[in-house]
């Protein structure tokens, strides 16, 4: 299984450079499983609840967690939204709302354009 990972403008990317080298260079461990491994364990990435195909990808550094949203695309691609740092033991629902946002103006502009 192949899988290829694009960004949606430029809100994963931001987030990203704004994160230590360790915390970088587990994100990327973490992709390197999306890309190439078939079965992705739910300790990566989950699916969010009540959402029509938003999953999380999950990361921990020492007692730090981040998240950053993902939905699938054309099957083998998988689009990165926005990410932050987790804080409490759910998820934010403004983050959830703006994943959402993110991913309907994503398909959108993909009919459109």
């Amino acid at each position: 299984m192949t899988r290829e990972i694009e960004f949606y403008e430029n809100y994963f990317l931001d987030f990203y450079i704004s994160l230590d080298k360790t915390t970088q260079e587990k994100f990327e461990y973490v992709f390197k499983l999306i890309r190439t491994v078939d079965r992705i364990p739910v300790k990566f990435i989950k699916h969010i609840e009540g959402t029509d195909g938003l999953y999380e990808i999950r990361v921990m550094v020492g007692s730090n967690i981040f998240r950053v949203f993902c939905c699938f695309a054309a099957g083998r691609i998988v689009i990165l939204f926005n990410g932050f740092q987790k804080k409490s033991q759910k998820t934010p629902k403004k983050e959830i709302n703006k994943a959402i946002e993110l991913k309907q103006e994503y398909f959108k502009k993909q009919i459109g354009g």
